[in-house]
This record gives structure tokens, C-alpha cells and sequence, in this order.
């Protein structure tokens, strides 16, 4: 069979599903997405764009798009959230893009998965199809259906997320762990605010054994907040659980007056708990392959978990279009994407443990740090070659 004819199933229709989905069809592939939803959609939530990633939606032809769509922040910013007193702003929005060849860019996911499904051809997405299980065969698989149906393919991916069908039987199941971190999102509508009280920056607000990310998305017509805490208390590992806005406002009553009226004037919100998982040794069993937070479920501690999986749907698409089989493709993929996003994920749990301070003492240290480090927080200096990685490129060592 001609590779260009393969049967490609994607298991998955969220943004790492989708981007694979557009890369394989940019190089004449045919590919399908089943979506267990019925439509495609996000939870509304902001989502940041780090060069790296932008390296895959300038190679997909949707920069404009994002551009037009999104924020991009001056400056990276800490301040106390008690006191409110700036403790460090480092410039962003020039600094990147030429130090790592594009842009870092802050954006609504639902905005992000549009502009993806855009486009793609009719008919390659479907939705209100629940896959089941997947039955391997000597040469390429069978799919089940939540109605009944089967279907014969010759690759699948899957990209059906953190409880994802595919990884379970490829690999039995996996018990998380949880992190003893809580968080809540929210949007705020900017007009809903004094204007110019949110500075056009992504500002952590730091406290001990907490903290909350502001910035801007949707051109700057909304806030997006990010409000983290840890807690003994179990919460379930959805995003899509409803808190009342009473109960945020209530974990952060004692914040500067700045934090607080974001706070107060978030209409709804979100909340989850975070979970972590171990890399996984291998993606791979014959034809079927995961990617995204199937493959490596990423804490959330450096905002990589979409930009992994938008580099995952580009490498595939990139390894399978050689045209020498899905075996060696498959094998390239995961020798190129494994090490590089079981890295980062173990550097998101590292930074999880780092970012919060338990103490005033243990405070002072950090804020001292940054001073002698220019601003920049010991992660912020340790992650240059996440963005650095390109993976246009063809196909090399791993970062």
C-alpha cells in the first residue's frame, strides 16, 4: 500500500489530535479524527504558546491566525501577593522571538482548536464517536465503537488525553498520583476591570504554598487566571468540574488588593486536582501509538502540556511521510519524541516541588535569588532549550 493511502485513525479530537491531523493532510494523508464529544471543543481557559510550539503553527499556516487571536506578553513578572510589591520583570515579547526564532504567544485553547480545525478538510473530524477498544493484528488494527461498529485501520494514535482508552490497552492501567496541588481556572472579562489594572505582562503571584497566574488572552478582552494551592484534600482530575467563584475568592481572601479584584470579579470557574504520572518506557505496540497527555500526562508547572503535544502531532506526521513504512516511522517518532517529552515532564514535576515556598524565611531566599540572577527564577534559566527545540526540522537527536 502507497504510505499516502494509509488508513490513519486518530483517537482524539483536542488540540494534539487536531495538529496531527493537519500535519498528516498538509503531506497528502487522509487521516480521521474520532471525538467521544459532539462537537470539538475546549474548556474555556487560557493556554500559552511558547516558541517552540510556534515553530509547528508557522510550518501549518495558521501564524496569522494566532497572531491576530492572541496576546503576547511584554514582560515576565513575579510579585508578592500579599504585598504586592514587584519582585522581578524580565521582558518578553521582543526577547523571545529573537532568541529563539518565534514568538510566545497567550491564547483562549477553544480559539487555538478553531483555527486548527479550520483547516482541515470536511469530513475529517468526527464527532459523537466514543472509541472502546483497540485490537492489534499482525498488520494494522481493528477499532470498537461505543454503537457496535468495528473498523479495519492501519496506523492509530492515540490522542485521547490523561484517561485515555489506546494507553490503557497498549499498556494496562496506570494509578496517578496526586501532587497535593489544587487549582482553579477562570476568564475575566477585561472591560470588567479598571482599565489598565492588569499590566500587559504574565505575572505569578507568589505566597507561600500557593500561587496565582494572570495574562491576558483574546487580543487582551480577557484575563485568563490560573490559581494554584496546595491542599490534603482530594479533588477530582477533570477540568471540567464547576467551582463556585465564592469558594476561590475565599482561598485567596488575604491577597493585595490588585490580585483580589481580579478575583472578585471572576464570573465562573473551574477547578481540578493535579496528578502525576511516570514516563512511560515506551509509546509504541505495532501500528498504534500515543501522543500528547496520552503519552506523557505533563503537570502543569511549565505550561508545556499542549506545546508537547502540538510537537508530537508534527513529528509524527513528519516521520510517517518519508514513506518507508510505518514500523521505522513509528520507531523514529518515539526515539525522537520520548526522551525529549519525558524530560520535560520530569522538569515539571521538579519545578512543582520548587515553585512554592513554605515559609517567609524561604521566601526572602527566593526573592534574594532573583535579584542576583537578574530577575530571572532558577527555571526560567533552566528552560532555554525547551523552547530552543525546533521540530521542522528532520528528524535528530533529541533535546
Amino acid at each position: 500500500m502507497h504510505m499516502r493511502n494509509l488508513r490513519i485513525a486518530i483517537i482524539g479530537g483536542g488540540i494534539g489530535g487536531v495538529t496531527a491531523a493537519l500535519a498528516l493532510r498538509q503531506r497528502g494523508f487522509m487521516p480521521r479524527v474520532y471525538e467521544q464529544a459532539t462537537a470539538l471543543q475546549e474548556i474555556g481557559a487560557g493556554i500559552q504558546v511558547t516558541p517552540n510550539s510556534t515553530k509547528v503553527l508557522r510550518a501549518l499556516g495558521i501564524e496569522q491566525s494566532l497572531a491576530a487571536a492572541s496576546f503576547e506578553p511584554e514582560c515576565i513578572s513575579t510579585r508578592d501577593s500579599i504585598s504586592g510589591r514587584m519582585v522581578s520583570r524580565v521582558p518578553a515579547k521582543a526577547t523571545y522571538a529573537k532568541a529563539f526564532g518565534a514568538p510566545w504567544y497567550q491564547l483562549h485553547r477553544a480559539d487555538l482548536l478553531d483555527m486548527l480545525v479550520a483547516k482541515l478538510p470536511a469530513g475529517i473530524v468526527r464527532t459523537g464517536v466514543r472509541c472502546t477498544g483497540v485490537s492489534l493484528a499482525p498488520k494494522g488494527a481493528v477499532l470498537s465503537f461505543a454503537d457496535g461498529r468495528h473498523e479495519e485501520v492501519d496506523v492509530v494514535i492515540g490522542a485521547d488525553g490523561i484517561h485515555s482508552v489506546v494507553r490503557e490497552v497498549l499498556f494496562g492501567k496506570e494509578k496517578p498520583r496526586f501532587t497535593g496541588h489544587m487549582c482553579w481556572r477562570a476568564l475575566v472579562p477585561t472591560d470588567a476591570l479598571p482599565r489598565g489594572h492588569v499590566a500587559p505582562d504574565l505575572t505569578a503571584w507568589m505566597e507561600p504554598r500557593a500561587h496565582v497566574i494572570t495574562y491576558y488572552v483574546r487580543g487582551g478582552n480577557l484575563v485568563n487566571v490560573v490559581a494554584f494551592r496546595e491542599t490534603k484534600e482530594w479533588v477530582a482530575e477533570s477540568w471540567s468540574i464547576e467551582s463556585d467563584p465564592f469558594e476561590l475568592r475565599s482561598a485567596y481572601s488575604h491577597v493585595h488588593p490588585d490580585l483580589k479584584l481580579i478575583l472578585d470579579r471572576v464570573p465562573r470557574c473551574f477547578k481540578w486536582g493535579v496528578f502525576d504520572r511516570n514516563p512511560l518506557p515506551r509509546w509504541t505496540r505495532g501500528c498504534a501509538t500515543l501522543l500528547g497527555d496520552a503519552a506523557h500526562p505533563m503537570l502543569p508547572f511549565l505550561a508545556q502540556g499542549a506545546a508537547m503535544s502540538i510537537e508530537d502531532g508534527y513529528v509524527l506526521a513528519r516521520e510517517l511521510a518519508r514513506g518507508d513504512g510505518v514500523a521505522p516511522a513509528l520507531a523514529r517518532y518515539e526515539a525522537e519524541r520520548r526522551p525529549r517529552a519525558s524530560r520535560v515532564q520530569l522538569a515539571a514535576r521538579a519545578q512543582g516541588k520548587a515553585i512554592h515556598f513554605h515559609s517567609r524565611w524561604e521566601g526572602l531566599k527566593r526573592k534574594l535569588g532573583l535579584y542576583r540572577r537578574g530577575g530571572k527564577n532558577a527555571e526560567q534559566l533552566k528552560r532555554d532549550w525547551i523552547f530552543a527545540y525546533n521540530p521542522v526540522e528532520p528528524a535528530r537527536a533529541s533535546a
